[in-house]
């Protein structure tokens, strides 16, 4: 990859200007995960996601059974919006959740190549590409879903006394609230430890002693997992209360969750990079 492209790249994964990106890549040696930590510890980013200026369109939609013991989820992507609200778009949509459903199916690759005729034959018809791209089945005592605008969903699965009404609760705050984990001892030791790397190194910024720091460092920790945790984020519909205590209190138990955003994960390059490149040109 030239530096040219790095520079593309940090810029579009940060948001950050032309300048502090060439800065950070030149002071990590051209590593772009290193330049985002980089930056990240100085406080220059609140957070550091890859592909945070995604618009790839396309349609996620759920399907839950008869039973509501077993749930789908099917992204299927397209090049426009203007195509994810076509019919036939969203008839190959509904065709790829039928047959997952009818065989069971949870490898998406399998459901592609079931859906690889009709896919040619509508790409052929509206003259965009299209990718049936994810496939998610989840199966427990009870499951449930919820679908925000065809642009996000969630799937929920209860165990003990949990209702079909409660699952679809519980997705439309997954969806809302985006959870990483279910519980706290779900969170990777990985992910705990690059956090506190970069609160650690924002709480130096402070000046303030190093026991002040390590408090609120372990305090940010604390914060950081009540906020990505399902079961300890405050429930969407009574903030009053927490997920995990609104599912206990019915004598249920959160089994899992699944939640999905079109596009995520899919780069697309930003069209005025190159018109930013020239005007930093002329300044110099």
């Amino acid at each position: 990859m030239s530096t040219m492209d790095q520079l593309k790249e940090l810029r579009e994964r940060t948001g950050l200007p032309m300048l502090e990106c060439k800065k950070a890549l030149t002071q990590s040696g051209g590593d772009i995960d290193a330049a985002i930590e980089a930056l990240r510890k100085k406080g220059q980013l609140k957070a550091a996601k890859k592909s945070s200026r995604v618009t790839a369109e396309g349609v996620v939609a759920i399907r839950v059974t008869d039973s509501a013991t077993t749930a789908y989820m099917l992204e299927v992507n397209c090049e426009t919006d203007f195509v994810a609200r076509d019919e036939g778009f969203l008839a190959l949509v509904k065709r790829g959740l039928d047959l997952a459903e009818q065989e069971d199916l949870s490898n998406v690759a399998e459901l592609a190549e079931k859906l690889e005729q009709a896919r040619e034959e509508l790409v052929q018809k509206i003259g965009e590409n299209i990718t049936i791209r994810r496939l998610v089945r989840l199966q427990d005592k009870v499951v449930g879903g919820y679908v925000h605008g065809g642009r996000k969903a969630a799937l929920v699965a209860l165990k003990g006394k949990g209702s079909v009404e409660m699952c679809d609760d519980v997705a439309m705050h997954v969806v809302a609230s985006a959870p990483l984990v279910t519980r706290r001892e779900e969170m990777p030791a990985s992910q705990m430890e690059k956090e506190k790397e970069v609160y650690t190194a924002q709480a130096g910024l402070s000046g303030k002693p190093a026991q002040i720091v390590e408090k609120m460092v372990e305090g940010r920790l604390k914060k950081f997992l009540s906020e990505s945790c399902l079961v300890d984020q405050p429930f969407v519909k009574n903030p009053d209360q927490t997920v995990g205590q609104l599912v206990e209190q019915a004598g249920a138990e959160v089994a899992g969750f699944v939640r999905m955003e079109v596009g995520e994960g899919i780069e697309k390059a930003e069209s005025n990079f190159a018109e930013e490149v020239m005007a930093q040109a002329n300044r110099s």
